[in-house]
């Protein structure tokens, strides 16, 4: 593969097919650390290093685990890594691990994680999927600062902890709860939507249930139902 698409394959992540901002995945570890720079950015570490290391395992794998069992094999191999972190930040960085708590934890569940094995590790090389690994976590994580740069500066005064002096004086603490949570995030995608719309847009592909995790669990009442939503929307 040449040089050229392998970027590619890494600045989609970030950009194009940026989880968080575009996809709008990973929701609830966004929300729930991005209060602080610090708790972002060990997050966004932390799930880029599980990202990376599951899509490895899952793209050397990809022709022995049985098709029939691939999600609990995935989130086996998931789990590992995520334990594997939670034990290196509780022995080395336990204020890190005491301030992301239970979700550090979640990244198991992380639907991001989840669907790159899904969507893509499974059917790539090692090298590829690597590098799909790298600019997802890396665009998880840019997300992750953005947000929490904005709540943690106009919301605390602050950036990773220390004190600006300017603007302590001028604090909106909602922006550090769980509400101004929701508001930062909303005008970011809004402010995201605005640029990807100037250049020209994000292409969205039509529905479809084929490569989807949860594809055995829809009724299929639901899933044409969707379809047709999704064809009048375009």
């Amino acid at each position: 593969m040449s040089d050229k698409k392998k970027l590619s394959i890494l600045l989609k992540g970030i950009i194009q097919e940026n989880p968080v901002l575009i996809l709008v995945l990973g929701t609830c570890p966004t929300l729930a650390t991005t209060n602080s720079v610090i708790s972002a950015l060990s997050m966004g570490i932390a799930a880029t290093v599980v990202l990376i290391c599951s899509n490895l395992v899952i793209s050397l794998l990809r022709k022995i685990i049985p098709d029939t069992v691939r999600i609990p094999c995935y989130i086996v191999i998931i789990a590992g890594f995520v334990t594997a972190v939670q034990m290196l930040l509780q022995a080395y960085l336990p204020s890190i691990y005491d301030m992301l708590g239970v979700y550090l934890a979640l990244i198991v569940v992380n639907c991001i994680i989840l669907g790159r094995a899904e969507m893509f590790a499974r059917k790539n090389p090692v090298g590829d999927s690597i590098l799909d690994g790298l600019g997802m976590g890396i665009g998880f994580l840019v997300a992750l600062l953005i947000m929490a740069t904005i709540r943690e500066v106009l919301g605390a005064g602050s950036f990773a902890g220390f004190e600006i002096p300017v603007l302590s004086q001028f604090k909106i603490p909602i922006l550090t709860q769980a509400p101004g949570g929701y508001l930062v995030f909303g005008i970011v995608i809004a402010v995201m939507n605005a640029i990807t719309a100037k250049q020209g847009g994000v292409k969205r592909k039509s529905f479809s249930c084929e490569g989807c995790a949860m594809k055995d669990g829809c009724s299929k009442e639901s899933c044409e139902m969707k379809e047709k939503e999704d064809k009048t929307d375009v």
